[in-house]
């Protein structure tokens, strides 16, 4: 149905999308997530041109909108578009906002328009304010009405840019409410949101966008729970990492492991788990690796999640094969790592992780 071929945009003091490549097919239901700046909004924006990009192309139905004397309008009209702050015209009545565009544009009759409208709203549980103004609305109701006013024009395509970020915490179900519900019609859907659970449960994709694209996609399972690049884990897991890279024997150990302490304080560890990084770092790089010269360069890091507060370490190492699960298995420090973690593993490539 959308077709992207190397999407560029550039701002003059930035470049939020580099190289963007993709295929939307029909009923897809997409939500496309990652850290703020990473062009998911401009990335809308440029389907329907709102933004118009800097190079690529964007093929909807067979037909370049990006081509010179694409008709964009009628583009347009194929697409609705629900924005985070809503967009309703405050001097209009509720109903006046969502029959605007199918008497303008559509060139329905008012009687015609209206039955739709309140139509609209009864899916999205507002008929009865109908003929209230936005200024009388919540939050969330208005976003319903945002919602009412994109479908009323019939789209084959809803990009929905944000539509929880400008709700209250107790507003937001009402809204993902509806949107799960049009998922289950059928309708092909683009939704940037920062709402993980929801992506997880009403996409058939995710887009993870990181570095000016769409650094990984796939199903909701392979993004949430199987994701298969360092980003995206961490982005997904929320976590909070430590990197050290240890080059020389003669390093100052002390530092490194005040460091790690530090970093264990700052994002709320217990001293139990401080205690099993520094261990960690102590028995395995400084006894048992750093002593063999042959596996320099070592590289300690270590991750806190946000969400369950669940601590892992890593550390990775070169030259020839070097197990100390097995080669040291009898050794005191191996034996008390293992009795401080809950798992370990050890692969061929010289890296050994610990939970």
């Amino acid at each position: 149905m959308i077709s992207i071929r190397h999407l560029k945009k550039v701002f003059p003091d930035v470049t939020p999308l580099i190289d963007v490549t993709a295929d939307i097919e029909k009923g897809d239901v997409i939500s496309i997530i990652g850290p703020s700046g990473t062009g998911k909004s401009t990335f809308l924006r440029c389907l329907n041109m709102l933004e118009t990009p800097t190079s690529g192309d964007i093929i909807i139905d067979g037909e370049s909108i990006t081509a010179k004397g694409a008709d964009i309008p009628a583009i347009r009209r194929k697409m609705g578009m629900v924005f985070q702050n809503f967009n309703l015209f405050s001097n209009m009545t509720v109903i006046e906002n969502i029959i605007l565009g199918p008497v303008d544009l559509l060139k329905q009759s008012k009687q015609e328009a209206c039955d739709e409208g309140m139509r609209l709203l009864s899916t999205v549980g507002l008929a009865e304010k109908a003929f209230n103004y936005p200024d009388e609305l919540s939050g969330g109701q208005k976003q319903r009405v945002a919602i009412a006013r994109a479908l009323a024009m019939k789209p084959e395509i809803i990009l929905f840019d944000e539509p929880t970020s400008a709700l209250d915490p107790t507003m937001v179900g009402e809204v993902l409410a509806v949107i799960r519900s049009l998922a289950r019609q059928g309708l092909t859907m683009l939704i940037v949101t920062h709402e993980m659970k929801f992506a997880h449960d009403v996409s058939t994709r995710v887009f993870y966008m990181d570095q000016g694209g769409i650094y990984e996609d796939g199903t909701p399972e392979q993004i949430f729970e199987h994701p298969q690049k360092d980003r995206t884990r961490i982005f997904i897991k929320r976590l909070k990492t430590f990197e050290r890279e240890i080059k020389s024997a003669t390093f100052d150990f002390i530092e490194v492991s005040n460091c790690i302490e530090e970093f264990g304080h700052r994002h709320f560890l217990s001293q139990r788990q401080i205690n099993g990084l520094q261990a960690i770092f102590e028995e395995l790089c400084v006894q048992i690796l750093i002593p063999r010269s042959k596996v320099l360069p070592v590289e300690f890091s270590a991750e806190v999640s946000e969400i369950d507060g669940s601590c892992d370490a890593e550390i990775e190492y070169s030259g020839p094969e070097y197990n100390p699960f097995t080669d040291k298995a009898d050794d005191l420090s191996v034996r008390l790592l293992l009795g401080m973690t809950k798992e370990h593993r050890w692969t061929f490539e010289g890296k050994m992780r610990f939970s």
